[in-house]
């Protein structure tokens, strides 16, 4: 560095010199300080445009293949596999008591009713004594026969008469035949006043109305057999081609409920007003299945490959089904549109959209958008912090200066 050194006193002349000098490196400065300013705030600017933004942890997931069944979509109510009706068979009597109502579960026999008796009981007792009467009237007839044969062999009785004895014993019998025949009938129309239940199931139903006098034939209560519930989908005739007895079933009930079953029938026609045919699905007991429900599902077919991810790696917005792939560069992600198909467990089918070599984000996507950077859980970050903007403008201005950060002219000691 130059050093200016006097010997002796400092002249008027001298000192307008050294300030006229100082002025004119103080506004060297001064222009130079706003020359670099400029600079140094676009520079800051297009670093604050590209300092990237707070990047999301995520995992990462691949689509794998699996072997996933085939399915038909399908709709339908859920009815009664078949219904019973429980029924009067003896008329005129008055229903004196109720067992069972609505919602109630019986068994084959069970009694669920019982009708007046009174009348009947005294038919039956009118029959036993015409039953006595037969049997005595029998008796004698044979008695008398056997005497009359007895006499006959000593030639005292005419074959006439005999034959007479004959034909009145063989009539006593035919009586007595009838007299046990209608004790039977009333005792079957006694047995007839307890309703009982024709089959195990559940009372669908109930008409029958304490002490009303009801005729033979009037349907009492309503039964679904053995408590099954069917699901009968509608399919139309592409998807009902397809269909088999035995096929698993899956359905989703009202509240969300989720029941299995198998494909009991299929029917061998379709409707000439709808162009739909009606397969019937038996579902497994304790579903919570009930009459008069309506229900989806699908009905499982063959077996066929499926490209399938974690049901959370795709995200539902506005309509559609994206996935956000990791970029090449492993920090920033890119919208890809999918089409889903078949779900199972917590998997769903990626039917197009996604090679299978793909690398997607596996949760969080409602986080992200498109090019947004991402952190992969366990990787190293790939992007450094921007510079700060002043330590940019102060490089900035030291390298107009010619200066180095110790303050030294560069090139001199």
């Amino acid at each position: 560095m130059t050093v200016f050194r006097f010997k002796g006193g400092l002249t008027r002349t001298t000192v307008a010199q050294l300030a006229f000098g100082a002025t004119v490196c103080l506004a060297v400065v001064a222009w130079l300080v706003q020359s670099m300013l400029p600079a140094a705030a676009a520079e800051s600017a297009e670093d604050a445009v590209a300092a990237p933004s707070a990047a999301l942890t995520v995992q990462l997931a691949t689509p794998s293949t699996q072997d996933w069944p085939q399915i038909v979509q399908a709709s339908g109510p859920l009815a009664p596999w078949q219904e019973a009706v429980v029924g009067t068979e003896t008329g005129s009597l008055r229903i004196t008591e109720l067992l069972v109502d609505v919602g109630s579960t019986v068994k084959r026999g069970q009694l669920m009713a019982r009708l007046a008796d009174e009348t009947v009981q005294a038919d039956l007792s009118k029959q036993n004594a015409a039953l006595d009467q037969a049997r005595l009237n029998l008796s004698q007839a044979q008695a008398n026969l056997q005497r009359t044969r007895a006499v006959a062999e000593s030639g005292a009785l005419s074959g006439q008469k005999m034959d007479e004895y004959i034909i009145d014993e063989a009539l006593k019998r035919v009586a007595l035949a009838s007299s046990e025949a209608d004790q039977k009938s009333t005792r079957i129309r006694l047995a007839q006043t307890r309703i009982v239940a024709v089959d195990d199931g559940v009372v669908s139903a109930r008409s029958a109305v304490l002490g009303n006098v009801v005729p033979a034939g009037t349907e009492l209560f309503r039964l679904v057999r053995q408590g099954r519930i069917e699901w009968r989908a509608e399919l139309d005739a592409q998807q009902l081609a397809r269909v088999r007895q035995g096929q698993a079933a899956r359905l989703t009930l009202p509240g969300g409920v989720a029941a299995s079953g198998t494909v009991r029938l299929v029917a061998p026609t379709l409707s000439t007003s709808t162009g739909r045919a009606t397969v019937y699905v038996s579902l497994a007991p304790g579903s919570g299945a009930q009459a008069g429900m309506f229900a989806s599902g699908t009905i499982e077919l063959a077996q066929a490959p499926a490209l399938t991810l974690p049901q959370s790696a795709v995200v539902l917005r506005d309509g559609r089904s994206d996935v956000y792939q990791l970029n090449p560069d492993g920090v920033t992600v890119t919208r890809r549109t999918v089409v889903t198909g078949r779900r199972q467990g917590d998997r769903v089918e990626v039917v197009s959209g996604l090679e299978a070599s793909a690398r997607v984000v596996a949760s969080g996507g409602a986080f992200l958008s498109e090019g947004s950077r991402v952190q992969v859980e366990g990787g190293k970050a790939k992007a450094q912090a921007p510079v700060s903007i002043q330590k940019r403008t102060t490089r900035n201005l030291l390298t107009g200066l010619r200066l180095n950060p110790a303050g030294t002219e560069r090139g001199q000691a």
